[in-house]
């Protein structure tokens, strides 16, 4: 971050606050929901002189090949304009598949009484991963079904979440 008074250097960022994941989806968001699109995920890689943006795209009617090169085009066009991604990057937008990331509340909320794995941030008694039917979904967490037994857990406790097999 650049001090009080203190002016940045030619070149560096202005970006101040967040990570460029969260300006990543701060960008990308809202042009899919113009689109017709919600975003599942989003991943970011960089390496070596080279990064890579994963955008994981769905709707209602599913996603095909045409949607996802339509898509890849209109993001393409945004990050020309913003340039959010020092350097060189691969952009791949794709449908999520079978195992599909769950982020949101909205969509825990698409998947009440699917099978769902949830691993935790932080460990819970010792227990960070948990597998199991999704019961509920509200503004605080989820409620799971694991081992017969009723678990919650609050969306700020959830590392990963996914659709399981």
């Amino acid at each position: 971050m650049f001090g009080e008074g203190v002016a940045p250097e030619p070149g560096a960022s202005r970006i101040v606050t967040g990570t460029l994941r969260e300006r990543l989806i701060g960008l990308i968001e809202p042009l899919l929901g113009r689109l017709g699109f919600e975003l599942v995920e989003l991943e970011y890689a960089s390496g070596r002189g080279h990064a890579l943006l994963r955008v994981f795209i769905d709707r209602e009617a599913g996603v095909g090949l045409e949607d996802c090169t339509g898509v890849s085009r209109e993001i393409s066009a945004l990050l020309d304009v913003e340039d959010p991604i020092p350097g060189a990057y691969t952009l791949e937008v794709s449908s999520p598949g079978f195992d599909r990331v769950l982020r949101t509340q909205a969509h825990f909320g698409r998947f009440v009484g699917a099978r769902v794995f949830i691993e935790l941030k932080e460990p819970r008694a010792g227990r960070r991963r948990y597998t199991g039917k999704l019961l509920a979904v509200d503004a605080a967490g989820v409620a799971l079904e694991v081992d017969r037994e009723r678990v919650a857990v609050a969306f700020d406790e959830i590392g990963k979440a996914r659709l399981a097999s």
